[in-house]
């Protein structure tokens, strides 16, 4: 099983300081943040992408390739590009160019995307939600597996036999749907054979089994091998020496980021109940010790019938950089030699 983190590149009130860090200082302390997870043998750094004052992150593929530039061996990935309100053909141009920029690291996932600014901000409309999203995914496969693509749809000007470059270092970009809790999206991703990074943010895990479960059926109909049809899982997590620590860091800063979203769509303030729930056993979110959190880990696997990917979302929690630092370290060094003796036990 993979191991990594996702960004959404948050300038947020900082919970040790009580001020908001300058772009120039957060982005900064991101690059440190990609260039120590892969010291400590992190699998995969993820990219969010938002058109919001509160995030860093519009602009994914460019903060990739600078971490590109000080990382050797951890795959960058968009986390996830919003590719209804994006070109195809310049989003893998840009996701190409940072697969030679980082020698073959390079991977998108990609998405219908949660929030919806990028819809007005790039003149779209958002009663085309789904069908932009179909037509420019069905674009950008054929770009990644053709250099020279004739297709016309209803969004974007016909192409007629053009090149498309450059060609990434590895013989196929890899590309991964990202899916929230819509059953429809499950089923794409298994027709089309693509692996699933299962966003779950809340809730119990468990719930999204039948989805998963979706997901693979309509793959093995479709005639995609099993190996094919990978499961990746993004939570938000935090990782600190013992449980109690984990919960007393992370919840000011997460009760913050998600009261403020709640009150945005007419809901109410986040309660330390609610924290609880989501922290407990079937819960959604991955903070505690490393030990309980590998812990978790394996059962959110097992409830999701096997998992190749786990990525932790931290930075909504506006932890210190130090704190940040502290729990990418535990998770190179603790949380994954763990699930990786586990993995090794099962199959002894």
């Amino acid at each position: 099983m993979e191991i990594g983190i996702d960004s959404f590149a948050a300038l947020l009130l900082s919970n040790s300081t009580g001020k908001t860090p300058t772009g120039v200082e957060a982005m900064s302390q991101l690059l440190d943040r990609i260039a120590y997870a892969d010291q400590v043998g992190l699998d995969v750094f993820g990219m969010g992408e938002h058109h919001r004052s509160e995030y860093l992150d519009s602009a994914p593929a460019v903060i990739l390739a600078a971490a590109a530039a000080r990382t050797k061996r951890i795959r960058l990935t968009s986390a996830v590009t919003v590719l209804s309100a994006a070109d195809p053909v310049r989003v893998f141009q840009e996701y190409a160019t940072l697969d030679l920029i980082s020698q073959g690291r390079a991977e998108l996932v990609v998405g219908r995307g949660s929030s919806i600014e990028a819809f007005p901000l790039f003149g779209f409309d958002l009663d085309d939600y789904d069908a932009l999203f179909a037509e420019k995914l069905d674009l950008l496969l054929q770009v990644r597996d053709q250099q020279r693509v004739t297709w016309s749809g209803k969004f974007r000007p016909a192409l007629t036999g053009q090149g498309i470059y450059p060609r990434p270092a590895q013989p196929q970009l890899p590309i991964w749907l990202g899916v929230g809790g819509t059953p429809a999206s499950f089923v794409r991703g298994g027709q089309l054979g693509l692996p699933l990074m299962v966003a779950i943010i809340g809730g119990d895990t468990h719930r999204f089994r039948p989805l998963v479960d979706l997901y693979r059926e309509a793959g093995r109909r479709a005639g995609h091998s099993p190996e094919t049809l990978k499961v990746g899982l993004h939570s938000l997590g935090y990782v600190a020496e013992t449980t109690e620590q984990a919960h007393e860091e992370f919840f000011p800063g997460y009760a913050r980021t998600f009261t403020a979203r709640a009150r945005e769509r007419g809901g109410s303030p986040v309660t330390r109940a609610q924290f609880d729930a989501q922290t407990g056993p079937q819960g959604a979110l991955l903070v505690g010790s490393p030990e309980e959190v590998a812990a978790k880990i394996l059962r959110h696997s097992e409830a999701l019938g096997g998992i190749s990917r786990v990525t932790f979302q931290q930075d909504v929690a506006a932890q210190s950089h130090d704190k940040v630092l502290q729990s990418i370290e535990l998770l190179g060094t603790r949380v994954a030699p763990l699930l990786r003796k586990a993995k090794q036990a099962v199959h002894a």
